[in-house]
């Protein structure tokens, strides 16, 4: 739901112990603790001890081939079965040991029917879900994915890269007490599943014997319970409802507090879909910033995807953070949606958004990146559907504009897509304001910075927001003047540039920022949280990476991913690429915020909003196109992701090879046509500076 900036270049990951990888011993020392945020230590009844099954002598290599550990499990198992024969109240469970297969490949091997699953690695057992009817959302399987999902980088390269992970050390698990607790925590699983859409899961560390209780979001790819289903034309189908705001002057139906999101559910080091853990920023001044995330693999690495919320309190910055962390979950490739459409442009016509329009790489950039392959008319490439607001009817769009993380790396992406566009809402018309509203501010932005356009500067102290004006002067306070700009290019929604200068002119030097609404003070706030959070943390930031950084200055090839672009302007000497936009103005020439209002300002419906929105944008001649990726995740908690595509806009990239915008027609031609220039830019009035965009 939040925008996608403002978690740049922190680790948020808690480092796991080295050692040898794979395996279920291989942690003997694991990292993740005995209990688990927002787990509950239980305290289990006593009862006597089932008789544990002798070990089988292991044999010479047993170590080296993992057999004490599968024999453990046997074993085990074994154990658990005779006391169930004792106590008929318990159920059968089945012991494996983890981390010694990939879970998320297509033929992992599956759970014994009705059996209470129980996984074994270094000195943690996992208990559940209890199994239920089949089909039912949460199965085991969910779980062994999402375990898997959330390990430290080494074990997953060993177990999904088709290394031989081998288990290490013999296990001491098969004493009395621990099969005993093993037995009751079966036991008080099966009394207590949990409820049917987040069955709880149950982590006993073998060690001390302390148990947690913790949610299981269900996994919407699993292929045991996952609710697949085809990419439909009808399917794609987008009906803008009444979507009435909760507050008069927000642009939400609904408080971020209103959303079901326990914390454990989503962050956890055992089943958490979106992370391990998350942090809050102590070092920010300015808000209380938290920060997780989670990991994605493409191709031979793992991406690693970071989520934050930027607010003034760190309960509400969290519960921010997970909505724009299942965001980008969703929006990073089809989940649970089996595209069918592979072909040809030249055999799609009219039914499908030519990439050519929407943006492709320059000679120079395949020439560098020859792995990168190049979009042709006549190959087939992937497609999904998506649906035209203007026309009210189906399209297909490339797999790879939709979703910015198509499987496969760079081999299958003629280009790197980012989150532009993309937008959570409690609807699918709060989705596709925010998504439209970031696809405007985008390309207002970069047709400003492209052009060195002289935009007109606001006054901030003509914001009629006390907190704006507050956080303003704290930023000052800190070192920092809030500046703001006037972006409206082609369409009358105002967008607001924001930049965070150091007054003193050191290190650190320039933050920048952006924000798009109906409603001038809503678009200067989207820009000002933005810079208020980053700017405070860029002195350190630039300090630690100063070399680097200085090597992208003297070569813009260098700057490469998302992070350089805000960090390179931390430089004192990037100020005169600036200057066509921060160079000293009279005050007396700032206009006032409210000259940006237009109309008759934004409604007290969303759907209101976002007709007039795409008439504006529609009037000019573009198409309003929405996909939606809406992961299964998401609909249980009444949640909404979509990308908004509007061909012929502009697209953020992030790497200077990779700058798209600066080669579509609408780069030279925009600022005329708003009566902004004389004339229309030539290639080498361009600016020739990476943009500073977050």
């Amino acid at each position: 739901m939040p925008t996608d900036r403002g978690t740049t270049g922190v680790d948020a990951r808690p480092a796991e112990p080295p050692g040898a990888v794979g395996g279920p011993g291989a942690c003997a020392t694991d990292g993740y603790g005995a209990s688990a945020p927002g787990g509950a230590a239980v305290r289990l009844p006593a009862a006597p001890a089932p008789a544990p099954a002798p070990a089988p002598a292991p044999a010479p290599d047993a170590e080296a081939s993992g057999a004490p550990w599968s024999d453990l499990c046997h074993a085990l198992t074994a154990a658990l079965a005779a006391g169930a024969a004792r106590h008929p109240g318990m159920p059968p469970a089945v012991v494996r040991p983890l981390g010694v297969r990939d879970e998320l490949a297509p033929g992992a091997e599956e759970f014994a029917p009705g059996a209470v699953p129980v996984g074994v690695y270094g000195h943690h057992a996992v208990v559940g879900p209890v199994p239920r009817a089949a089909g039912a959302p949460g199965c085991p399987r969910c779980l062994a994915r999402r375990w898997q999902a959330v390990r430290a980088g080494y074990l997953r390269d060993a177990l999904e890269r088709g290394g031989e992970p081998r288990a290490t050390g013999t296990p001491p698990w098969l004493a009395g007490f621990t099969v005993d607790a093993l037995a009751r925590l079966v036991e008080a699983a099966a009394r207590r599943p949990g409820p049917a859409h987040r069955p709880w899961v149950w982590l006993l560390d073998l060690e001390t014997l302390r148990v947690s209780r913790l949610p299981l979001v269900p996994d919407g790819e699993c292929p045991a319970c996952g609710p697949h289903r085809a990419d439909t034309a009808e399917g794609a189908r987008v009906t803008l409802a009444p979507a009435p705001k909760h507050a008069p002057d927000g642009f939400r139906q609904h408080p971020v507090h209103d959303y079901d999101l326990p914390l454990a559910a989503f962050v956890n080091p055992v089943t958490g879909m979106l992370g391990p853990s998350v942090a809050p920023d102590l070092a920010s001044a300015s808000t209380s910033s938290a920060i997780g995330a989670f990991t994605s693999r493409s191709g031979g690495y793992l991406r690693e995807t970071y989520w934050g919320g930027h607010t003034g309190a760190y309960g509400t910055s969290v519960r921010v953070g997970v909505l724009e962390g299942l965001e980008r979950f969703a929006g990073m490739r089809a989940r649970a949606r089996r595209t069918t459409v592979t072909a040809a442009l030249d055999d799609l016509g009219d039914t499908a958004v030519d990439p050519r329009v929407t943006g492709l790489y320059s000679d120079a950039f395949h020439t560098a990146e020859p792995e990168v392959p190049r979009f042709r008319p006549d190959e087939p490439v992937t497609w999904v559907w998506g649906w035209s607001l203007r026309d009210d009817r189906p399209v297909l769009v490339p797999e790879v504009v939709a979703y910015y993380h198509a499987p496969g790396g760079l081999r299958h992406r003629f280009v790197q897509e980012s989150s532009n566009g993309c937008a959570s809402g409690g609807s699918l018309t709060e989705a596709v304001h925010h998504g439209l509203m970031e696809a405007v501010e985008r390309d207002a932005f970069l047709l400003a910075w492209f052009g060195r356009a002289r935009l007109p500067e606001i006054d901030p102290a003509s914001s009629t927001s006390t907190a704006t004006r507050a956080m303003v002067h704290r930023l000052e306070m800190y070192g920092y003047r809030a500046r703001f700009f006037d972006t409206r290019i082609t369409f009358p929604v105002p967008v607001v540039t924001a930049v965070a200068e150091r007054l003193d002119g050191g290190p650190g030097l320039l933050c920048f920022g952006a924000g798009a609404s109906p409603d001038p003070e809503a678009a200067l706030a989207g820009g000002l949280c933005e810079i208020a959070t980053d700017s405070v943390n860029l002195r350190r930031r630039t300090a630690r990476e100063e070399h680097r950084l200085r090597r992208m200055a003297a070569d813009f090839d260098e700057v490469r991913v998302l992070h350089d672009h805000p960090l390179l302007y931390g430089l004192p000497e990037m100020r005169p690429y600036t200057d066509f936009l921060l160079r000293d103005r009279d005050d007396a020439d700032r206009v006032p915020l409210a000259s940006l209002a237009s109309g008759s300002g934004p409604g007290a419906d969303l759907r209101d909003d976002v007709a007039a929105c795409v008439a504006e944008i529609t009037a000019h001649g573009f198409d309003v196109i929405v996909v939606d990726q809406t992961a299964p995740e998401q609909t249980a908690l009444g949640l909404y992701t979509v990308k908004v595509l509007v061909p012929g806009l502009l697209p953020i990239d992030f790497g200077w090879r990779r700058q798209r915008g600066a080669r579509m027609p609408r780069v030279r031609t925009a600022l005329r046509e708003a009566g902004l220039r004389a004339d229309d830019l030539t290639p080498d009035q361009l600016n020739p500076a990476p943009h500073p965009f977050p």
